[in-house]
């Protein structure tokens, strides 16, 4: 845990209000919650979606969406799908391969699904596919790495 945030790591927070009502907040990532804020939610059949609204601070100059930005929610829709997988564990993202698709602009909702393809003793491989009303953004792999808790300090 961070900055004495009472909330474990992986802990959802449920959204009841606005836009989000019935998503959940899962970090407590300061990085993630400034590039965002990100979202999740199960759907019936218990498909786990992550999304979040673009905003201006998600453009690059020319006013699409910047890389950094779809590459950030990648890696939390990484977590997202490999959740179930690491859990009662820390972990780190050992590898994430993209493909840009396309590009999205301010006002769209980017959505983030995917799937563990193993869950092995040490490590999780993912696969996942970033888009906007049904338009792929961004596909990618990846790799999350289990890891030992740091120790106190």
């Amino acid at each position: 845990m961070d900055g004495g945030n009472a909330r474990a790591p992986w802990t959802p927070t449920p959204i009841t209000t606005g836009e989000w009502a019935g998503w959940m907040q899962w970090s407590i990532d300061p990085f993630e919650l400034h590039a965002g804020p990100f979202y999740s939610r199960r759907e019936e059949g218990g498909r786990l979606i992550s999304a979040f609204r673009a905003e201006a601070k998600h453009m690059n100059g020319s006013g699409f969406m910047h890389g950094g930005c779809l590459l950030t929610f990648a890696d939390y829709v990484l977590f997202a799908i490999a959740a179930d997988a690491i859990a009662g564990t820390q972990a780190v993202t050992a590898s994430l391969n993209s493909e840009f698709i396309d590009s999205a602009r301010v006002g769209d909702l980017i959505e983030g699904a995917g799937e563990v393809i193993r869950a092995a003793r040490s490590m999780v491989f993912a696969r996942g596919l970033l888009s906007t009303a049904g338009r792929p953004l961004l596909t990618f792999s990846a790799i999350v790495k289990k890891v030992a808790a740091p120790a106190a300090t």
